[in-house]
């Protein structure tokens, strides 16, 4: 029941967000970087007992992917502006994200 509560709840986001962004695209991507998923999944492991160390090493995590999100999103927004197809559009900027990950990793040692 857990389970089908958090699908409902995330996915009620997910259209709400998808909503506005309709409407409104640059308020509906403001919206999308507010760190909803990340404060969910705090709660929904808090909620599920997990120790609060390991919700804090999740937070700080979140906080070592952020450079290459950033990096993502930003592939991904020039990519579309040069009339990049969106799914080939998406996939170079996951690329460019495990790519920047991995060399984050390698020069910086953060995750």
């Amino acid at each position: 029941m857990f389970t089908i509560i958090k699908i409902l709840i995330s996915a009620m986001l997910i259209g709400i967000i998808t909503m506005v962004a309709n409407r409104y695209p640059t308020y509906g991507g403001i919206i999308a970087a507010l760190p909803l998923v990340s404060i969910l999944s705090m709660i929904w492991l808090h909620v599920a007992g997990e120790p609060l160390q390991a919700i804090g090493q999740f937070a700080i995590g979140v906080l070592k992917g952020l450079p290459a999100t950033m990096v993502m999103m930003l592939i991904i927004g020039i990519a579309l502006q040069y009339s990049v197809p969106l799914i080939f559009s998406l996939m170079i900027g996951v690329v460019g994200w495990a790519f920047f990950l991995f060399l984050q990793d390698l020069v910086l040692g953060l995750i």
